[in-house]
């Protein structure tokens, strides 16, 4: 069975038991690591693997043979992407017309980022250029663009990198909704059996949490030269209860963000409930 995840630390966490034949019942797995751009473009052919991780901004783009897993994806409150800059100015309006860079056009951290400056940011922001995460800081402190928006463990990292935050875009989703933020779907194949897929990835959640030591080899080397203590707190800010379950207050997020989205014409309308398996 193909399955493709991040390579970041809670991805990496998550998915350890299920892929070293650690969930009984569970089959061998083909595993693939990516990051998130390229699993929101597969996620839009038929043919792409059986499982694998998304953006929940992505899913209204997503192939009607996958649906949406209730378990191993990432939500949560106190981790939504931040928008960084060169300089200590925290007012919104000075990215009126600037270059921004983004990891996806179809991430939550961009619709969270475009929602807010449509409220914030007087004349809206310049160019958005996409790159891989791991290169937007470089480049704001490069001054190859004006600002960055950025996410996981960037939040931990990016002062070395002698920048400044603008805004934290998951205070004022929360703020605003006083819901947790959707981040990371899981979504799989409709053919498959869904239930026990669903099973396994739990499983496997539970699995790290009783023995939270056991994936630490896999993790950091898998962690793009990150500390272990960045690894760790990254693990700790994003695997939470919503990756066992996404519960009514998951659901309602990811209901809420693509709505929002949807009325002001950044992703297309898409049936909500029809996510669901």
């Amino acid at each position: 069975m193909k399955i493709v995840f991040s390579p970041c630390p809670n991805d990496t966490f998550i998915f350890h038991a299920l892929v070293h034949g650690l969930v009984p019942g569970a089959p061998t797995f083909d595993v693939t690591y990516a990051d998130i751009d390229i699993t929101n473009k597969l996620a839009v052919h038929s043919d792409g693997p059986d499982i694998m991780k998304i953006s929940y901004a992505a899913l209204p783009w997503a192939s009607s043979d996958y649906a949406l897993l209730p378990c191993g994806g990432a939500l949560g409150r106190g981790c939504g992407p931040l928008v960084l800059t060169k300089d200590h100015s925290t007012a919104p309006a000075t990215l009126t017309g600037k270059r921004v860079a983004v990891p996806s056009e179809r991430s939550t951290a961009y619709l969270l980022f475009r929602l807010w400056a449509a409220q914030q940011v007087p004349g809206g922001v310049g160019e958005i250029v996409v790159m891989p995460f791991h290169e937007i800081m470089p480049a704001v402190r490069d001054g190859s663009v004006d600002a960055g928006l950025v996410i996981h463990e960037a939040r931990f990292t990016y002062q070395t990198f002698g920048l400044s935050l603008l805004t934290d875009l998951g205070n004022w989703w929360e703020e605003d909704t006083n819901l947790p933020i959707p981040l990371g779907a899981i979504i799989a194949r409709r053919s498959l059996n869904l239930k026990e897929i669903a099973s396994w990835i739990r499983k496997s959640v539970e699995h790290a949490w009783a023995y939270p030591k056991a994936s630490s080899d896999y993790v950091m080397s898998h962690a793009q030269e990150l500390s272990p203590e960045v690894a760790q707190a990254h693990i700790d800010l994003y695997v939470n209860k919503f990756s066992a379950d996404l519960g009514e207050d998951g659901y309602a997020a990811v209901f809420a963000l693509l709505s929002r989205a949807a009325k002001e014409g950044l992703v297309p309308e898409v049936d909500l409930e029809a996510l669901r398996y």
